[in-house]
């Protein structure tokens, strides 16, 4: 059974940093996506970034317009582990943060509809 579990949020003032820890366990990273989700109160939930792997290979790194210059997704494909670096906070990036994975006929990194397991999220608020 594939299990995904987020870890490293919590409260922030705007411009700090933070660190998510998402771990997998049921399923190799070797041919993969690995997405970080958010869903802010009263919205829906929204891509944030994503890796992908082929063959145990990095093949692609995805990130929501918003977010990019201040977050940065890496992953660590031997221990099934991927990381959301999350710098310059905005009290806009106030969400809870889920992570997901999906199976090997993944298509579109960015779409929620392609992850099959999702964590239960982590709580990211941003005080301005």
């Amino acid at each position: 059974q594939v299990q995904v579990v987020e870890s490293g949020g919590g409260l922030v003032e705007a411009g700090g940093s933070l660190r998510l820890s998402c771990a997998v366990s049921g399923r190799a990273f070797s041919t993969t996506a690995m997405g970080w989700f958010r869903q802010a109160p009263g919205k829906g939930r929204e891509f944030v970034a994503a890796l992908t792997w082929q063959s145990w290979s990095l093949t692609g790194t995805y990130y929501l317009d918003s977010v990019k210059g201040r977050f940065t997704i890496s992953g660590d494909n031997a221990k099934n582990t991927v990381f959301l670096q999350m710098n310059s906070l905005k009290p806009e990036d106030t969400a809870k943060y889920y992570c997901a994975t999906a199976p090997e006929r993944w298509v579109d990194a960015t779409s929620m509809d392609e992850y099959d397991y999702w964590g239960q999220g982590t709580q990211v608020t941003v005080s301005s």
